[in-house]
C-alpha cells in the first residue's frame, strides 16, 4: 500500500515549480527568442525560426568588437581559474596547521564576500589611480619627465581586473578547500611518510589524486564566477571591457534579437564548461575507485 500525500505536498510542489520557472524562465525566453527570423523582435510572439541572428552576431555588432571581448573574457577566466585553484589549495594546506594571524587572514578574505561588489570595484580602481599618480611623481623626481608624460595607467585586464575578480573567486575556493581537508583522512599521508615519501611526493601521489575531483570543482567555480562577473569589474577593468560588460552596454543600444543570440552564446559556454567539469569529476572518481591498492 502506498501512503497518500497530503494537500500540503502539492502546494509546496507548485510553489517550487513557480520558483524554478521564475529562476530559469528569463533564460529560456532569451534562448527561444534568439532563434527568430530576420523580422523578429524582442518580445513574443516569435516571427519565424532561423539562425539569422547568430549569423549577424558572427559578422560583428557594429562598432563593438564582440569577439575580442569574448577572447578577453575567456583568457581572463582561464587565468582566474588557475590562480583560484593554486592559491586556494596553498591556503587550504596552510590552514591545516596553526600559524600567526590565521584568523585575521581568514576574516579579511571572507570579508570580500560581505562588502558590496561595486564598493570593492571602486576601491580597487581608486587604488590603481593613486598608484598611477605615485609612479608619475617618482618618475618626475628622478628626471624621467618624458616617461611621466607618456605613462598611461597600470589598470588593465590582468592587473586591476584580475585582482578584482580574485576577490570574488578566492573566498569560495578557500571555503571549498576547508571542506575538503576537514574530511580528508590524514592516515593516508602518514602511510606515505612511513614508506619514505617526502612531503611533496606525499602531496602529488597521495593527497592530490584523492582530492582531484574537488579541485576540478574549485576550478569550475573560478571560471564561471569570472565569466559572468560585472559589478567588481565595472570600475577596475581598465580601457578594455570583458564580454559581460560589453553585453551590459549593448542592452541600451541593440534593439533586435542579436542581443539574445549573444546571451544564448555566453550561456552556452557556461553550460559547456559545467558539463566538461562534471564529466571530468566523474572520470576522476571512477579512476580513484578502480585504482588497485598499492
Amino acid at each position: 500500500m502506498t501512503e497518500r500525500r497530503s494537500p500540503g505536498f502539492y502546494w509546496l510542489a507548485a510553489l517550487f515549480a513557480l520558483f524554478v520557472l521564475f529562476l530559469y524562465g528569463p533564460m529560456i525566453t532569451i534562448f527561444i527568442l534568439s532563434f527568430q527570423g530576420p523580422n523578429g523582435g524582442l518580445t513574443f510572439p516569435m516571427n519565424g525560426l532561423s539562425l539569422h541572428w547568430f549569423a549577424r552576431l558572427w559578422e560583428g555588432l557594429g562598432v563593438v568588437d564582440i569577439w575580442a571581448a569574448f577572447r578577453r573574457s575567456l583568457w581572463l577566466g582561464l587565468v582566474v581559474m588557475v590562480l583560484t585553484v593554486v592559491l586556494s589549495l596553498l591556503a587550504g594546506l596552510a590552514y591545516r596547521k596553526r600559524f600567526l594571524g590565521a584568523n585575521a587572514l581568514f576574516y579579511v578574505v571572507v570579508a570580500s564576500l560581505i562588502v558590496p561588489s561595486i564598493v570593492v570595484s571602486l576601491g580597487i580602481g581608486l587604488e590603481f589611480r593613486l598608484l598611477d599618480d605615485l609612479v608619475k611623481s617618482i618618475a618626475e623626481m628622478l628626471g624621467f619627465g618624458e616617461f611621466a608624460q607618456s605613462y598611461g595607467t597600470a589598470m588593465g585586464l590582468f592587473s586591476s581586473g584580475l585582482g578584482a575578480q580574485l576577490t570574488w573567486t578566492l573566498p569560495f575556493g578557500l571555503l571549498i578547500c576547508f571542506a575538503i581537508f576537514n574530511r580528508f583522512d590524514r592516515r593516508y599521508e602518514e602511510a606515505a611518510r612511513d614508506l619514505g615519501a617526502t612531503p611533496w611526493q606525499s602531496f602529488v601521489h597521495v593527497v592530490l589524486p584523492i582530492i582531484a575531483a574537488s579541485v576540478v570543482g574549485i576550478g569550475l567555480f573560478g571560471f564561471t564566477l569570472s565569466w559572468d562577473e560585472v559589478a567588481r569589474s565595472s570600475q577596475a577593468i581598465g580601457g578594455l571591457n570583458t564580454l559581460p560588460l560589453e553585453l551590459e552596454g549593448l542592452t541600451t543600444t541593440v534593439t533586435n534579437p542579436e542581443i539574445y543570440a549573444l546571451g544564448t552564446l555566453t550561456t552556452g559556454v557556461s553550460f559547456v564548461v559545467i558539463g566538461t567539469a562534471l564529466v571530468l569529476i566523474q572520470l576522476l572518481r571512477r579512476r580513484a575507485e578502480t585504482r588497485p591498492p598499492a
